[in-house]
């Protein structure tokens, strides 16, 4: 653990991060209901090896055992998700049980003096929903602005930062277009309409959380990926322009200018036929204004024009030894790059915060620890980007290092680990990998360097 600890301002937040269905586990316990996650990871051949979060890292359970762990490593704060399922379990059906354990896991952040950030929507859409269409279906969003308005009045006075959702690309584009994540559709009608639906209930929830009065900030998490052409053809610069539409500008644009890319849409109604879901006043809604925009940034994608792949996109493989167990290539430059254009094109002055950032890697306990070089280079080298982008100027106010402990990692189930923490999924025990103790050393760094 040779690398330099970065030297940030003041109030810059370092954190880190988990979902409620990647480490909670007790799938069936206190009144929780079936999510979708439930229901496709225990469909034969849509998870890797057939791995469940039935159990995942037992955090249900552990929580206190799990934050002791964040304040013995000095984490200030910690973005945790909410599971749909355990507040609603039925539609209409509040379950008191789960609200109480969100509260006690609350208190118990705030006991270590760990600022908590919620998100709403990480993914666990009730069962119950997608079987009457689920995102697809425009009255998600009014359940879904209900469930929000639940937690905002049940623990509202816990939570000094909320988002309202993560990825809405995984959620409507991997999830309903490329079938890759739960419900697994693959159906390019229903993906924009989901993505449609999800962003309107950002937009209704954040006016929801203004009407009660709440005194702490929210915002939505907005996932990210840096688009380079293979070449200066011109066939690869219009395909690098589309795909960064499609991954990246046909949700942020809503949320900051309250319109979708005029350049994407005939492209999109040549797929799909005409925008039909977009109702009167939808897309004000959408871009009702935030507090902060959270940023999940991992890799990027080089592409090449190439009519025999879908949609006419090819992404170019990366070099071997330039990637993470995911085969995502490491390119700490483009978050530079990606927070730059974010700030100039779309949010300006408006506090941005990377609410992910991570890697996998093939991760070996070997007597008793951990010894994971490639994620400690991997994380400061992103720092060092961010860094730059403060250095310039740009209003860029916390990190949140994904993740806190190794997790459910969707479809490829238990197969990847990008935790700080090591976690024996056989006894559940929790072993602090060195790049933990590296993040750890960063942020006693931070805090030195402020209370001289």
């Amino acid at each position: 653990m040779t690398r330099d600890y970065i030297a940030f301002p003041a109030d810059f937040v370092f954190g880190t991060a988990t979902a409620a269905y990647q480490i909670e586990g007790a799938a069936k316990e206190d009144g929780r209901g079936e999510s979708i996650w439930d229901r496709f990871s225990h469909t034969p051949g849509k998870v890797f090896e057939g791995h469940t979060g039935d159990i995942a890292c037992d955090h249900y359970h552990r929580y206190e055992e799990d934050i002791e762990l964040m304040h013995q490593l000095g984490i200030p704060s910690y973005r945790l998700s909410i599971a749909w399922p355990r507040i609603f379990p039925k539609r209409g059906k509040f379950n008191q049980a789960g609200i109480d354990f969100y509260r006690r896991l609350l208190e118990t952040l705030h006991k270590y003096g760990i600022e908590p950030v919620v998100t709403l929507y990480h993914w666990d859409l009730p069962q119950y929903l997608q079987d009457e269409g689920g995102w697809a279906n425009r009255k998600t969003v009014d359940y879904f602005v209900e469930y929000a308005t639940k937690v905002f009045a049940e623990l509202g006075d816990l939570v000094p930062k909320f988002i309202t959702h993560n990825e809405p690309w995984c959620a409507s584009f991997l999830s309903y277009g490329l079938g890759q994540h739960a419900p697994g559709h693959q159906n390019w009608s229903e993906a924009y309409a989901a993505a449609h639906h999800i962003l309107l209930s950002h937009g209704l929830a954040v006016n929801a959380y203004r009407a009660a009065g709440l005194k702490g900030d929210i915002g939505i998490t907005l996932n990210f990926t840096w688009v380079d052409a293979a070449s200066d053809s011109a066939q690869d610069q219009a395909m690098s322009r589309y795909a960064d539409g499609f991954f990246n500008r046909w949700f942020v644009e809503p949320v900051t200018k309250g319109r979708y890319p005029a350049d994407m849409i005939p492209l999109v109604e040549s797929q799909i036929g005409e925008l039909s879901f977009i109702g009167a006043g939808d897309l004000e809604a959408i871009a009702t204004k935030v507090d902060f925009l959270g940023v999940n940034y991992y890799t990027r994608q080089v592409v090449a024009a190439d009519p025999s792949a879908p949609l006419g996109v090819r992404m170019v493989e990366p070099p071997r030894d330039s990637v993470t167990d995911m085969g995502w290539e490491i390119h700490p430059q483009s978050l530079y790059r990606l927070l730059n254009w974010l700030q100039t094109a779309y949010t300006g002055d408006l506090p941005l915060l990377i609410t992910e950032n991570g890697s996998a890697f093939r991760d070996h306990l070997v007597a008793g620890e951990v010894h994971d070089r490639e994620r400690i280079d991997y994380v400061a080298d992103h720092l060092e980007a961010a860094k730059r982008f403060i250095d310039e100027g740009g209003p860029l106010k916390g990190y949140y290092l994904w993740s806190l402990m190794d997790n459910f990692e969707w479809a490829f189930g238990y197969s990847k680990r990008f935790g700080m923490v090591y976690v024996d999924y056989g006894t559940q025990a929790r072993i602090v990998k060195d790049s933990g103790k590296w993040y750890s050393d960063q942020i006693s760094y931070h805090c030195s360097l402020h209370t001289r």
